[in-house]
């Protein structure tokens, strides 16, 4: 059954925080319009229109100065919406795409001149890459500078560990690996996988949808833990993103403001945080 889903909270306010210069948001969506870029049929929701004038304008309240466009799974491997927004957004961009193992080298090298710098497999959703073709798609975009991203819930990171940590490429789990916090914290198998895999320096981790791993209301206070954990193995390791627009939230959507906030608590030394907006992802992406 497709749901539909509601949009964001459409009026975001200047953050208590104060963003440093090119602050970057490493994790966020363009949606639509639909009826130019059509979703798949094998999809598990129905988003409404999240564009880019929509994201000029956040950016412009959050202090965000550049951005990393990522593909979600109502687009399958059809990166068409991604890489023709993207210039749109009026802020330097990368783009993380949905790439099969079979792609030609042409399609590879157009992608990477649009920005590309990493390919997703989406595991926790419908659809998306078969995970068999992992190693082979590692390998190939190693040498190209672009790394592997996922989407993939706790008891898949417990799987994948041996995997991933023979990966040919760097490596990015999203939203702390969907980890809840409240099912045991820092000492529960999955976050114990994920700090085996950060302390190899090629795993790198997206403080990113701390609502979907919460089993409280803002702001989260259940994830602190588990991010400053993280903070203390690797912060070279550790990047920011808004999630915006935050599909498939239910009850009440979280603020997007609130999310970048977040890093007072998760994060209280400012160099640091300086680290995670601004250098970290100079690093992966090649600004």
């Amino acid at each position: 059954m497709v749901e539909f889903c509601q949009g964001p909270a459409p009026e975001p306010r200047a953050p208590r925080l104060s963003t440093p210069p090119l602050a970057t948001d490493t994790h966020f969506h363009i949606l639509g319009p639909a009826t130019q870029f059509p979703y798949v049929e094998d999809r598990e929701y129905t988003p409404p229109d999240a564009l880019p004038s929509h994201c000029r304008k956040l950016f412009h309240t959050l202090g965000i100065e550049r951005a990393v466009l990522v593909q979600p799974s109502v687009y399958g491997d059809d990166n068409s919406c991604m890489l023709a927004s993207a210039p749109l957004l009026g802020v330097p961009t990368r783009n993380i795409a949905v790439v099969r193992s079979d792609a030609s080298e042409n399609e590879l090298r157009r992608l990477h001149e649009a920005g590309t710098r990493g390919v997703r497999f989406i595991l926790a959703h419908i659809g998306g890459v078969p995970i068999s073709q992992l190693e082979q798609i590692s390998e190939r975009v190693k040498g190209m500078g672009w790394h592997v991203q996922f989407l993939l819930r706790p008891a898949a990171l417990i799987e994948l560990e041996p995997r991933l940590a023979r990966l040919a490429s760097d490596f990015v789990i999203d939203h702390i690996g969907l980890i809840r916090a409240s099912e045991g914290g820092v000492e529960q198998p999955a976050f114990q996988a994920l700090l085996r895999l950060f302390r190899t320096g090629r795993c790198w981790v997206k403080f990113t949808g701390g609502y979907r791993i919460s089993a409280e209301p803002p702001p989260y206070r259940d994830v602190i833990p588990l991010a400053r954990a993280l903070v203390q193995e690797r912060p070279d390791r550790i990047l920011w993103g808004s999630d915006w627009p935050h599909v498939m939230v239910k009850g009440k959507m979280p603020n997007t403001t609130d999310l970048l906030d977040l890093l007072s608590q998760w994060v209280p030394d400012e160099k640091i945080r300086q680290q995670i907006l601004v250098e970290n992802p100079e690093k992966l992406f090649g600004f």
